[in-house]
């Protein structure tokens, strides 16, 4: 597995983890971070689609043959995850503890970015 490869295949397993606490224990997770609770479906379904993602990237990572586009692709959408977050910061819709998720994403952004560079690909 190139270096590329394990930072989307360690990016997935963060991804899995997130989304298994949002389908199971929601608001667990929310408490920790200081998130009002809820009773909505709609968490558990973004928690599905988290997971959904997260099996896209570690399928990607094991699979990497021809997939090197799809991993540079990725370091543009998790960069973006913290501008995002910044600006629903920025409009109070969600309380600031929210970036450390796209800090998160964009850490692991820039570690594909490096991986990438270092094989010239």
């Amino acid at each position: 597995m190139s270096r590329a490869a394990k930072s989307v295949f360690v990016f997935g397993i963060y991804v899995i983890s997130l989304g298994v606490f949002l389908v199971v224990a929601p608001n667990v997770l929310l408490k920790i971070f200081n998130i009002s609770e809820t009773s909505e479906v709609w968490i558990r379904v973004v928690g599905m689609l988290v997971l959904i993602i997260g099996y896209y990237y570690i399928r990607a990572a094991t699979n990497e043959e021809g997939l090197t586009k799809f991993f540079r692709w990725t370091i543009y959408a998790r960069s973006s995850v913290v501008v995002f977050f910044i600006v629903f910061v920025l409009l109070n819709f969600v309380k600031p503890i929210l970036i450390l998720f796209g800090v998160v994403d964009l850490a692991g952004a820039i570690w594909t970015a490096l991986a990438l560079r270092s094989t010239n690909k």
